[in-house]
C-alpha cells in the first residue's frame, strides 16, 4: 500500500510524476468507460450524448487532481457511462423516450416559406439559414430546396427538390 502511495500520492499535494501517473491511469480508465457508453456518445453530438463528455470529465479530473477519493470518483464515472448506454438504448427501442432525452428534428423551411416560429424556438436568424445554405449546398436561395431542418444534435440540414 505504501508502495502505491509513494507512486500516485495522496490528496491534493502531488509531485509531477505522481499526478503524471494519475493522468495515465484516468486515461486508461477514461477509455473503457467510453467503450461502456458507446460509439454514440461521441459521434451524434447531441445535447444527450454532450452530458457524458462534460460529466465525465468533471468527475474524473477530480481523481487526477486529487479532490476526491479515487474509487468513488471512479465508481461515480462509471455510474454515468452505463446510464447513457441505458438511454441510448431505451431511445433506440422506444421513440418517444428517445425523442424525449435526443430531442428532436425542428423544421425551419417547407413547402417554400421559412417557418419563422420554429426558428425563433431554434434561435436561428434568417442570416444564419441562408449562411449554412450557401455552405452546404453552394447556393443562394431556396429555390432547389424541399426543406431545411435544425437536428437533434443542432445542425442544420437540407433536403433538395426532387428532379421533376
Amino acid at each position: 500500500m505504501e508502495t502505491v502511495t509513494q507512486l500516485f500520492g495522496e490528496g491534493e499535494n502531488q509531485t509531477v510524476l505522481q499526478m503524471s501517473l494519475r493522468a495515465v491511469v484516468i486515461f486508461i480508465i477514461t477509455l473503457l468507460l467510453l467503450r461502456i457508453a458507446g460509439r454514440r456518445s461521441f459521434g451524434m453530438k447531441s445535447p444527450f450524448d454532450n452530458i457524458i463528455v462534460i460529466l465525465l470529465g468533471a468527475i474524473l479530473s477530480r481523481a487526477v487532481v486529487g479532490a476526491s477519493e479515487f474509487v468513488p470518483t471512479i465508481a461515480a464515472a462509471t455510474v454515468i457511462a452505463v446510464l447513457h448506454r441505458i438511454g441510448a438504448w431505451f431511445g433506440a427501442l422506444n421513440l418517444r423516450f428517445g425523442a424525449l432525452i435526443k430531442g428532436q428534428k425542428i423544421v425551419l423551411f417547407q413547402n417554400g416559406k421559412l417557418e419563422k416560429e420554429n426558428m425563433r424556438r431554434a434561435l436561428v436568424s434568417e442570416s444564419d439559414l441562408y449562411g449554412c445554405l450557401r455552405s452546404s449546398m453552394n447556393v443562394e436561395n431556396f429555390n432547389t430546396i424541399e426543406s431545411a431542418y435544425m437536428e437533434n444534435n443542432g445542425q442544420i440540414s437540407f433536403v433538395k427538390k426532387h428532379a421533376e
